[in-house]
């Protein structure tokens, strides 16, 4: 059992009191004919019959306690329904109505604005039974006030039960990995199951949206480990393909040198000689390359020039 649903429903049935609308109207009228009733009394008192009195009193009071409970004030965003010896008789509202104590009852007021309820479930397996924990919200709106009434006891938790049970349900038919990655597919078949077991009722579910989900922190580990050795695979496999890319293009320049000894030469010179710009500089050259390009003699004239410099400052 889903030990959050249970908490938030226990909490909404004791919030859902009975709740008689009595109007400040209302309140204020039947206060102004008890005063009147009062102030007549001791007006008259001694100068009118006791009987008279009485029937001053009782008759302004009874028009206040009348007033007090006949007159019914329904808020824009809300229809009462209204019940005549247990039989419906109609909706009423939004702005002030009356009925008829004691044979007439306002016994709902249902609220038309979007409603948000927010709904879980703990500790679900999906088809390759992980347990998971699922956060939801869902957004409704009655739409027929007379069947939200009629049709079920008690609407808001209806469709609560209603939204937990439909999630539980395509989570046990989905995989993990379908699960991380389809968000919106869920959203949208949530809405389309939950809207069609409450449409019977008057409701309209315009959108669910899942909040969080949350899995086993071992396979959480787990699958960031997965997702890490997946990027160094990846970062490989970019390095090999750099390797292939300068490797051609080595090839392409070995094409153009191939036939020209001089410009070769040349090259392998400028190279030489930004290496040695640098002061301190070590530069390994291949034997082969000293023999055919005759770079013996100018490391030694370069050498002999640079013996002679602090020489000649002197």
């Amino acid at each position: 059992m889903d030990t959050k649903f249970m908490k938030s429903a226990i909490e909404k049935s004791k919030s859902q009191k009975v709740d008689p609308h009595l109007p400040p109207i209302a309140g204020t009228l039947f206060g102004v004919f008890l005063v009147l009733a009062v102030l007549g009394a001791i007006l008259g008192d001694g100068k009118i019959s006791d009987a008279l009195l009485g029937t001053w009193v009782l008759g302004w009071t009874l028009v206040g306690t009348y007033i007090l409970f006949a007159l019914k004030v329904a808020n824009q965003w809300e229809k009462a329904v209204v019940l005549r010896l247990g039989k419906f008789l109609g909706l009423k509202g939004p702005g002030m109505f009356w009925i008829i104590p004691i044979i007439d009852t306002a016994t709902a007021w249902i609220d038309h604005r979007v409603i948000v309820t927010s709904f879980s479930a703990e500790k679900t397996l999906t088809k390759d039974t992980v347990p998971v924990d699922v956060d939801a919200v869902l957004f409704w709106v009655v739409w027929d006030a007379e069947k939200a009434a009629l049709e079920v006891k008690d609407y808001q938790s209806a469709i609560s039960w209603s939204a937990q049970t439909a999630l539980r349900d395509i989570i046990g038919r989905m995989m993990l990995a379908d699960i991380l990655v389809g968000r919106s597919a869920i959203d949208e078949e949530l809405q389309h199951i939950i809207d069609q077991r409450t449409t019977p009722w008057g409701i309209t579910v315009q959108s669910v949206e899942i909040r969080d989900i949350v899995i086993p922190q071992v396979l959480e580990d787990a699958m960031s480990r997965q997702a890490q050795a997946e990027r160094e695979r990846q970062a490989r496999v970019i390095l090999g393909e750099s390797e292939e890319q300068i490797a051609a293009s080595f090839a392409k320049a070995s094409e153009a040198y191939i036939n020209n000894p001089t410009a070769l030469h040349l090259r392998a010179m400028n190279m030489l000689f930004e290496g040695l710009k640098e002061k301190g500089a070590l530069v390994i050259v291949p034997s082969s390359a000293v023999d055919t390009m005759n770079l013996g003699g100018l490391s030694g004239m370069v050498s002999l020039a640079q013996n002679n410099v602090p020489k000649e400052n002197k």
